[in-house]
């Protein structure tokens, strides 16, 4: 069992031709609506690619309610604890994918916002006994510090966004960041070159502690310069998959619900990136958040073809 605790967000897509710059207004295309939010990403990836999912989170009491609640179930994510909000909107995404499929995204958290501490103790059976707990940071701090403190197996924490004044879970096995996440948790620039980021990330791992302190491992994601593991005080690079992307809205996303799919199978870190690095590049290929999650058999194919 995979236990995601997060958000729920309905995706608002557009592609544009560049991103605008402060004070530029843009013309876009037609919108697309999307089921999406990083949590509800994660678990829909790994339910798709075989994992047994469940998800703690909330939405509000709109149409869009409904529809984030029947997307999860319909690809065969627990819903049980997803708890509606009244008088408040369920979470919106407002994305803009460039033509390299770059995108840029605000977030209206909405009820996502009003998940508490409560709310994951009311879920602490299904944290218990998952093998994997996986967290983000659009949800409030306590709400992740109560599930991290009552997880039963691995702690998964993906620090997105990188929220400014956010407090890292007591509890983290392991931390999963991009390059702009590493840098706010760091307090560095930005890290350009795989030694720039390694040297970043080794402030990070050691021996798992209290809020604020070190991860027992970290795995950074690197776009296409595929991701950089940190265990035990070994580096590892894991090179990307050679696809040529459409939008890469999800693809952090598919990577952390892959990987916590590899991890409750038993697998070490080092294949569990990989696979999860073959489930992120699918995702690419494919515009949308949810619609763009890789099945288990496209990973294979995938690792198959690569070697």
């Amino acid at each position: 069992m995979i236990a995601v605790v997060g958000s729920l967000n309905l995706d608002l897509v557009t592609p544009v031709p560049h991103h605008p710059v402060p004070g530029e207004t843009v013309l876009g295309g037609d919108i697309a609506s999307h089921p999406g939010g990083k949590g509800a990403n994660q678990a829909v990836a790994a339910a798709r690619l075989g994992g047994r999912a469940a998800f703690v989170g909330r939405v509000g009491d709109d149409e869009a309610a409904d529809v984030m609640i029947d997307a999860a179930r319909e690809q065969g994510v627990d819903t049980t604890h997803i708890l509606r909000t009244p008088g408040t909107p369920t979470g919106r995404a407002l994305i803009a994918v460039n033509p390299e499929g770059e995108n840029s995204i605000i977030v209206s958290p909405g009820a996502n916002s009003r998940l508490t501490a409560e709310d994951c103790a009311a879920a602490g059976d299904l944290l218990r006994d998952a093998q994997v707990t996986v967290l983000q940071q659009e949800v409030p701090d306590e709400a992740n510090h109560e599930a991290a403190r009552r997880s039963g197996g691995i702690v998964l924490h993906n620090p997105a966004p990188a929220v400014e004044g956010a407090e890292l879970p007591p509890r983290i096995d392991l931390l999963v960041p991009n390059r702009t996440e590493l840098a706010a948790l760091t307090g560095t620039s930005v890290p350009g070159t795989i030694d720039e980021v390694t040297a970043a990330a080794r402030k990070l791992t050691g021996a798992s502690g209290g809020a604020g302190e070190r991860a027992g491992a970290v795995v950074v994601t690197l776009g296409g310069d595929g991701v950089l593991l940190l265990e035990g005080g070994a580096a590892l690079h894991v090179p990307a998959f050679r696809v040529r992307p459409v939008d890469t809205t999800a693809a952090g996303d598919s990577f952390c619900g892959a990987l916590a799919v590899a991890l409750a199978e038993g697998r070490a870190l080092p294949d569990a990136a990989r696979w999860a690095c073959a489930a992120a590049a699918v995702s690419t290929t494919r515009a949308g958040a949810q619609p763009s999650l890789a099945h288990r058999a496209e990973v294979e194919e995938l690792l198959s073809r690569e070697g």
